[in-house]
């Protein structure tokens, strides 16, 4: 089995898992790594997919992309209906990039966290 989740750094990561709890449902998984006021390690889940998330901690090589000036991924996010979750994201903080459009066979968006991160919301259209 293979499998593949993403780990985001943040600056603050408590105000990111509040994001992404508020703008895609995001939900921890109780798996979480604190020590010096800095979150090491957090499990979250959307739609039941996995993934982590800490604060920078610049020893190990974990920078957020405001300390880069740049993201250097982008997540794509599939929802039911993309242009709630983007009006969502976009109400709790996110920049609009490219608003909703349809795309082939889906609808899809772009916006930046606040965070830093690069996001593509689709869903298929119907």
């Amino acid at each position: 089995m293979t499998s593949l989740v993403p780990y985001l750094t943040v600056h603050d990561a408590t105000a990111a898992i509040a994001f992404y709890a508020s703008a895609f449902g995001a939900q921890e998984t109780g798996e979480r790594d604190e020590g010096d006021g800095r979150i090491g390690f957090v499990a979250l889940t959307i739609g039941g997919d996995p993934f982590y998330l800490s604060d920078e901690f610049h020893d190990y090589g974990a920078y957020a992309p405001a300390t880069l000036g740049h993201s250097t991924v982008a997540l794509v996010l599939g929802v039911d209906d993309a242009d709630a979750v983007y009006a969502a994201a976009v109400a709790a903080g996110a920049t609009p990039d490219r608003e909703p459009a349809d795309q082939g066979d889906e609808r899809r968006g772009w916006l930046v966290d606040p965070f830093g991160h690069r996001w593509a919301i689709h869903s298929p259209l119907r």
